[in-house]
């Protein structure tokens, strides 16, 4: 499985999310959505992102695929522990 985490720099949520895909020994590619290239990847999946009230894209995002199909769009650590979980 890959696993593509949208970030941006400062961000709490984003640490805590990387912090626990690490503790689990997950391997993840990391776009920063401030980047050229963070901007460019994450419109890749424009349309199955979620967004807030205001219609903002949520950050951090973390996209699951298995053989390069979309398994799961989580955005926080507790969200990705759950779908883990989910699917053990």
């Amino acid at each position: 499985m890959d696993f593509l985490v949208f970030t941006l720099p400062g961000c709490s949520k984003c640490d805590r999310l990387k912090e626990f895909m690490l503790a689990s020994e997950m391997t993840y590619k990391e776009y920063d959505v401030s980047s050229k290239e963070g901007r460019s990847k994450i419109k890749d999946y424009i349309k199955i992102l979620r967004r807030d009230e205001s219609g903002a894209i949520i950050i951090p995002t973390l996209i699951a695929e298995e053989n390069e199909t979309v398994v799961g769009v989580l955005n926080s650590a507790e969200e990705l522990e759950e779908w883990l979980k989910s699917r053990a």
